[in-house]
C-alpha cells in the first residue's frame, strides 16, 4: 500500500485539489445568494454570468470521472504491480526451490560419491584383507608342509634308526642266544663228564659227611634209617630250605635231619662249579 502511495501520490492530490476548488466555489455562491438584500430601488443591471447547473454538474461529473479513471489507473497499476511483486516473488521463491533442489542434487551427488568412495575403501580393505588371510593362510600351509615334512623326515629317521638298533639288539641276542647255547652245550657236556667221573661221588660224600657230622641223634632213631632229603642253597653254599621227603623215622627223625641240614650250612663247595646245585636231592643214611 505504500509503495502505491508514492507512485500514485500526484495524481490524487491533483483529483482531490479539483474537487476541493469546485465545491469551495459552490458554498461561496450559496452564501452570497442567502445575504443579499433586495434593493429598495430598481435593480440596476448587473453584468454577470449564470452558470447553469446541468453545466456544473457536467462539470463536477467529468471531474469525477477523471478522478475515478485516476484511481481505477492506479488501482490497476498496483494491481500489476502487487503482480509483478507476487510474481517477482514466485520467481523468487521459484528460484529459491530451484537453488533448494540443484542443492539438495549436489549434496545428494556429493553423498552418493563419499558412498561410493566409502565402499571403494571397504572393497579395498576387505580386498586387501583377503589377500592377507590368503597369505597367512599359505604361509601357514607352508609352514605345517615343512612341519610335516621334518617330521616325517624325523619319524622316517627314527624308524630306519629303531630298525637298525633293533636289528643290531636282535643280532646281538642271536649271539648272545648262540653263545648261551654253546656255553650251556659245553657246560652240559662238561657237566656230563663231571658227573660221570669221581669228582660227583666226592662232593656227594662231602655234603653226606657234613650233613651226618651235624646231626644229633635222637632216642627214637633205630638202626637202617633211610631218608631222602631235598635241599635248597645259594651260591657259597649258605643253605635257604631243608625238608625230608620220605624217611622210616618218626617224627623226631625228620626234625633231626632237617635240623642237620641247617647246622651244616654252609655246605662244603663243589670241586668243580658244574657239580654246584641249587636244587638238590640225596640220600640220609647215617649207619652206612
Amino acid at each position: 500500500m505504500q509503495a502505491f502511495l508514492r507512485e500514485y501520490s500526484w495524481p490524487l492530490l491533483y483529483s482531490l485539489l479539483l474537487h476541493g476548488a469546485l465545491a469551495a466555489g459552490l458554498l461561496i455562491m450559496a452564501l452570497i445568494s442567502a445575504h443579499r438584500t433586495p434593493p429598495g430601488l430598481q435593480p440596476l443591471p448587473i453584468d454577470a454570468v449564470v452558470v447553469d447547473s446541468q453545466v456544473l454538474h457536467a462539470a463536477q461529473t467529468a471531474l469525477r470521472q477523471r478522478a475515478d479513471q485516476a484511481a481505477a489507473q492506479a488501482a490497476r497499476a498496483a494491481s500489476e504491480s502487487r503482480a509483478a511483486e507476487e510474481a517477482k516473488a514466485q520467481a523468487a521463491l521459484a528460484k529459491s526451490a530451484a537453488d533448494a533442489l540443484d542443492a539438495a542434487k549436489l549434496a545428494a551427488a556429493e553423498q552418493q560419491r563419499l558412498s561410493d568412495t566409502a565402499k571403494a575403501a571397504a572393497a579395498k580393505q576387505a580386498a586387501q584383507a583377503q589377500a592377507a588371510d590368503a597369505k597367512l593362510a599359505e604361509d601357514s600351509k607352508r609352514k605345517d608342509d615343512a612341519r610335516r615334512a621334518a617330521a616325517d623326515e624325523k619319524r622316517a629317521a627314527e624308524a630306519k634308526q629303531a630298525a637298525e638298533a633293533k636289528h643290531a639288539a636282535d643280532e646281538r641276542a642271536r649271539k648272545e642266544r648262540e653263545a648261551e647255547l654253546r656255553k650251556q652245550l659245553a657246560d652240559e657236556e662238561h657237566r656230563s663228564a663231571v658227573e660221570s667221573g669221581p669228582l660227583r661221588d666226592r662232593y656227594i660224600t662231602l655234603l653226606r659227611n657234613k650233613i651226618q657230622g651235624a646231626w644229633i641223634r635222637p632216642p627214637s632213631a633205630r638202626v637202617g634209617i633211610d631218608c631222602m632229603v631235598e635241599v635248597t642253597q645259594v651260591p657259597g653254599g649258605e643253605v635257604t630250605s631243608a625238608h625230608v621227603t620220605q624217611c622210616n623215622g618218626d617224627a623226631a627223625v625228620r626234625q633231626s635231619i632237617e635240623n642237620a641240614v641247617y647246622r651244616a650250612s654252609p655246605l662244603p663247595d663243589p670241586p668243580d662249579p658244574a657239580l654246584f646245585e641249587r636244587n638238590f636231592v640225596f640220600r640220609f643214611r647215617p649207619n652206612e
